[in-house]
């Protein structure tokens, strides 16, 4: 199949197929004698798979892992269930850190009584930190 049907069998924009292409996410497909690209069933599958693995938030470099661990079959599961509990170990700090931003808001919004921008409480605490009633990591709550 070519790179347009290969886009709309898996939803993928044609530039995000190229791009794991180019960092080697999926292999680099036959050519035809016109010289477009010609992608098989195994890199619709890993395609699935990628998009699939992002979809989850994992990053590349996981990706990246748990594609060498597919390709080896008979090899212990522990590695990929090692990446899996790191990722959702992550994915639990950004919950919490989300949670904490959401609290701050919420603070900050209740104490905001109306009138002018000069009196606002939401514009003060944005201001200075020291009026957040949360301890949140100012510049850098989801990083």
């Amino acid at each position: 199949m070519k790179i347009g049907e290969l886009s709309r069998a898996t939803g993928t924009n044609v530039e995000t197929i190229r791009y794991y292409e180019r960092i080697g996410l999926l292999p680099a497909p036959s050519r035809t004698a016109g010289n477009y690209r010609d992608y098989s069933q195994t890199h619709l599958d890993r395609l699935n798979f990628v998009r699939h693995a992002r979809g989850l938030g994992f990053d590349i470099a996981d990706i990246r892992s748990l594609l060498n661990l597919a390709e080896q079959p008979d090899r212990d599961c522990g590695e990929a269930d090692k990446i899996a509990s790191g990722h959702l170990k992550s994915v639990e700090a950004k919950i919490s850190r989300l949670e904490q931003l959401r609290s701050e808001l919420k603070h900050m919004i209740t104490q905001c009584r109306g009138g002018q921008v000069s009196e606002c409480r939401i514009m003060e605490a944005l201001g200075d930190h020291d009026h957040c009633s949360t301890a949140h990591v100012p510049n850098g709550i989801l990083s």
